[in-house]
């Protein structure tokens, strides 16, 4: 049985979505970057979002967490309206994100990332930083999550200022920054971006074993035939618009999407993967 038919099951077993957009609509003077965008997100999914640049993908992501104010519409989580909520607080409830541009601690190690968000409200109210069987102080617990990330733990990489460290540590580092906070939901902006073949190789079974420890998980992401490898559902959006939502294979088959966005060899080689 395939992840996405197991993930499809435990949504049609949930009913309930644990994130809902509703007719969400943002505009920045006269510019439309949201137009009626509505989406619902199921416990155990992941969720693609692709389009090209100025789609309004991102635009949906900080809509979510709060880093913007839709103009219209509505978001839930659980059931709870968080339409703009101030970012920390819906973080605290669970949601959080990466960003396409990482934002670490530069000047500290990488471990002490960790131990911020093992200080917050979430992680002292839900026990995060002893919790998952995890044993000891901040300091070893952060070392844990990097380790289960792709930190050699017996190297001095985790003990490395975040400045010094290449793109592709700096993209583990932003999910153990989620991960820290024992979230429900995480949002991924990017994370194959900047990547090499053999680090993207090595991030899908990541992203799976997240899935598998319960979380939910939305991705913004260009590299297709990796997101599709991963992903059980696919939206695709273009000037603001939802254009289409489904599986992978649905959505490349749509013609409006192979107009829109790729050449005929492009759509040939992606539908491999789908």
């Amino acid at each position: 049985m395939s992840r996405n038919m197991t993930s499809d099951m435990k949504k049609e077993a949930t009913a309930e979505p644990i994130l809902k957009m509703e007719e969400v609509s943002k505009a920045f003077g006269g510019v439309k970057a949201l137009e009626n965008v509505s989406v619902e997100v199921y416990p155990g999914d992941i969720l693609g979002i692709i389009g090209p640049n100025g789609s309004g993908k991102t635009t949906i992501v900080n809509s979510i967490t709060g880093f913007i104010k839709p103009t219209s519409g509505r978001v839930y989580f659980k059931k709870k309206d968080i339409t703009g909520m101030e970012p920390h607080k819906i973080a605290d409830m669970g949601v959080t994100r990466t960003f396409q541009i990482m934002r670490p601690y530069y000047s500290l190690p990488a471990y002490k990332n960790l131990v911020i968000p093992l200080f917050s409200p979430r992680a002292k109210r839900t026990g995060g930083w002893r919790g998952g069987g995890r044993l000891g102080d901040r300091q070893t617990v952060a070392i844990d999550i990097l380790e289960e990330i792709g930190f050699e733990r017996e190297s001095y990489i985790p003990f490395k200022k975040a400045s010094t460290l290449p793109t592709g540590y700096l993209k583990r580092l932003e999910l153990a920054r989620c991960l820290a906070l024992q979230p429900e939901i995480i949002i991924c902006d990017e994370v194959f971006s900047g990547l090499s073949m053999s680090e993207i190789a090595s991030m899908v079974p990541l992203i799976e074993r997240i899935q598998d420890d319960g979380i939910t998980i939305i991705m913004i992401e260009h590299r297709l035939r990796e997101l599709f490898q991963v992903a059980n559902r696919v939206m695709v959006m273009n000037f603001g618009k939802k254009l289409i939502e489904g599986t992978p294979s649905k959505v490349m088959e749509d013609k409006q999407v192979k107009e829109a966005y790729f050449g005929s060899e492009e759509v040939e080689e992606v539908m491999t993967y789908a």
